[in-house]
């Protein structure tokens, strides 16, 4: 029999991927009404990626490091193509390209299977280098470990620093993207499964702001990071007081964010993400975004999921982060979701895994 614990644990993880699935067919839509053409009332399951993206600027990103790209720059190695994401580099270039081109209905993002390398490492026991060693081979893999076509700047930095010869732990890039949503995809399967396991926050915070620095060297982004472990810390350990009570604690302590007047106010969905806060990745509209959505909808996981998905902006990221969390609330996966995810027996064993006493 499962624990409790367990049971969240599973939850939140299962969720995590499911809310990273919903919206990487709109990833990067930043019109809402662009979602709600392309699906006739908007995603309200898994959808393959549109070949067409009417919002997309992939073609301005760097192929060689992180950040957007610089004419003036003359790169020894495209990252992009060369490096990693091999046989992958012509998705980024002409207009309106998807930036998940090709992916269909129930596939992970590329963030998502760096959690799943974390959640292979977990199994054995979370050590740093192993854990860099892992993503190194997953990446730049000849063959494609995973479907995507897109890395976030993060990674192109990343191993623009490890092409240039630098030690892998120090390869974390500062670009002007650091600080964003993307950088806690990992720390979800991290933090959950050291506070399932029995390890105190203090200890657990510390070893999610490590890591964290490996591929987000950022101190804003490291003191939102403590304030999401100790979230997932609390509603796993939940008694006492409600998840209601627990987020609104968060967001008044971290963001000086009144859920409640928020809720109140009655605010559509896209007012509250498009023009309160933005749907981009930058952590600070990102953050406040998802602790709305969690308490919002805090008796439904799949009403909150699909609403961060149907505002458009990085709802792949928030919507991991955002699953993470709701799993928590919830007790329990969406499993009729969750089955139609394409790894989806491979994806349970790996959780399972992670989750049990080393």
């Amino acid at each position: 029999m499962q624990s409790v614990l367990e049971r969240r644990f599973e939850a939140a993880l299962k969720n995590a991927f499911i809310g990273d699935a919903l919206a990487m067919p709109v990833h990067w839509y930043y019109n809402p009404g662009d979602i709600f053409k392309a699906f006739n009332g908007g995603i309200v399951k898994f959808e393959d990626a549109p070949s067409y993206h009417p919002s997309s600027i992939m073609s301005l990103h760097s192929t060689s490091e992180g950040g957007r790209a610089r004419a003036s720059r003359q790169a020894k190695k495209e990252i992009v193509g060369d490096v990693i994401l091999k046989g992958k580099r012509q998705y980024w270039t002409g207009a309106n390209q998807h930036y998940h081109q090709g992916m269909k209905a129930g596939e992970n993002t590329l963030n998502a299977h760096c959690a799943r390398v974390m959640l292979r490492c977990l199994s054995r026991g979370y050590q740093r280098d192993t854990f860099l060693d892992e993503y190194i081979k997953m990446l730049t893999a000849s063959q494609p470990q995973h479907p995507d076509t897109y890395a976030e700047s993060y990674h192109r930095g990343f191993f623009a620093n490890l092409e240039a010869g630098m030690p892998a732990h120090q390869c974390g890039a500062v670009t002007h993207d650091t600080a964003s949503i993307g950088g806690f995809v990992t720390i979800a399967p991290l933090a959950l499964s050291a506070a399932v396991r029995g390890d105190e926050l203090n200890a657990t915070q510390r070893v999610c702001r490590e890591h964290l620095m490996l591929t987000h060297p950022s101190d804003d982004l490291a003191m939102v990071c403590d304030f999401y472990v100790e979230l997932l810390f609390r509603l796993l350990h939940q008694e006492g007081e409600s998840a209601q009570e627990i987020l609104e604690d968060i967001a008044t302590r971290s963001m000086g964010l009144s859920l409640p007047k928020l809720v109140a106010k009655k605010k559509s969905d896209m007012e509250v993400v498009g023009h309160t806060y933005s749907p981009a990745c930058y952590i600070s509209g990102a953050w406040p975004s998802i602790l709305y959505f969690a308490y919002r909808y805090s008796d439904d996981s799949k009403k909150a999921l699909l609403a961060n998905t149907n505002v458009g902006g990085d709802n792949v990221h928030r919507g991991f982060v955002l699953g993470s969390i709701v799993g928590l609330m919830a007790g329990e996966p969406i499993d009729s979701l969750y089955s139609e995810l394409s790894d989806a027996e491979q994806l349970s064993t790996e959780i399972s895994h992670a989750g049990k006493p080393l």
